[in-house]
């Protein structure tokens, strides 16, 4: 079993760039592998390697400045969820492009698991799913709002479309880890929304710590590994991934018309052109031979992108 590390943590850093090559050569010796994010403002992402190693990966980034009380989310993996190690420098360790966003300076009230099944069914809150639209297709709470984004920069624009319609109600929030709830509650407040709140830990810690018959989750969680998806109690979910578009599908997509492994599913065989999947159909073939030769292909199955926790 493989031990699958989510975090992320607000604090400055003056250099991130000289913090890269130290974590990322730490990771290659204790054979971690996933994406690690610096920025600025922070650092995010998820690794997966043995249990000892990803303690002294934790040990190192608590040691930065600022990251001593850096919180994560651990899980396990029956196999390898991430193909190789990266850590890249970005301007925002999910990015939301607003000017002024600033989490370390005020975020929203943050709730427990325990309590979040009582706020979001009180008739004066409003609940709100964060993530992105093929995200929200495979799980969400129940009656919450899917503002069908297809990116985390789009949330703004969304609520300046839609706040009328939640007016005088309490916001609560949500989304997989809590990092897109800390600059979206964050971004609200400095809207003049008074009361908001999001859920600590995200949809990750709620799988994790109430139980399924007291759940008021609907679904799968997606997760930005080769997992896929995880449910309740943070066991593998059943979802694949089409490796044209990247969006979650069932084993069962598989037996419709419109798959063809590496080129299309029912989601994007209309998003793409006849010279998109003739390209597709290409990859395809050379990952095929590579897997005959006992070689992996630059393009093979494992993610090894990150998005926002």
């Amino acid at each position: 079993m493989f031990t699958v590390c989510a975090l992320y943590h607000f604090t400055r850093f003056d250099e991130p760039g000289a913090l890269r090559g130290p974590l990322l050569d730490l990771c290659r010796a204790e054979a971690i592998t996933g994406t690690l994010l610096l920025a600025g403002e922070g650092l995010n992402g998820t690794i997966a390697g043995p249990a000892a190693g990803i303690d002294r990966v934790l040990g190192h980034l608590r040691a930065l400045p600022g990251c001593a009380d850096l919180e994560c989310k651990l899980s396990t993996a029956s196999t390898r969820p991430f193909a190789r190690m990266k850590v890249r420098l970005k301007r925002e360790i999910v990015t939301m492009g607003q000017p002024g966003v600033d989490p370390r300076a005020k975020v929203g009230h943050y709730v427990e698991p325990a309590a979040w099944n009582d706020l979001i069914r009180a008739p004066d809150v409003v609940v709100i799913d964060t993530r992105n639209d093929y995200e929200v297709a495979i799980g969400s709470f129940e009656g919450a709002v899917d503002p069908a984004t297809r990116s985390f920069r789009e949330f703004p624009a969304w609520w300046e479309q839609n706040k009328a319609r939640f007016h005088n109600k309490r916001i609560a929030m949500f989304c997989t880890g809590g990092i897109r709830c800390e600059k979206s509650t964050n971004w609200l407040l400095g809207q003049g929304v008074e009361e908001v709140y999001h859920l600590k830990g995200g949809i990750l810690k709620y799988l994790e710590e109430v139980p399924e018959a007291e759940s008021a989750w609907q679904g799968a969680c997606f997760v930005f590994d080769g997992r896929v998806s995880v449910e309740h109690g943070l066991r593998e979910g059943p979802h694949e991934l089409c490796h044209a578009c990247r969006r979650p599908i069932l084993p069962e997509d598989r037996a419709r018309p419109e798959f063809e492994e590496g080129v299309s599913c029912h989601q994007c065989r209309d998003e793409t052109t006849d010279e998109d999947k003739g390209r597709f159909r290409e990859r395809q073939k050379q990952i095929a031979l590579a897997r005959a030769r006992g070689d992996r292909h630059l393009h093979a199955d494992l993610p090894d992108e990150y998005g926002p926790a």
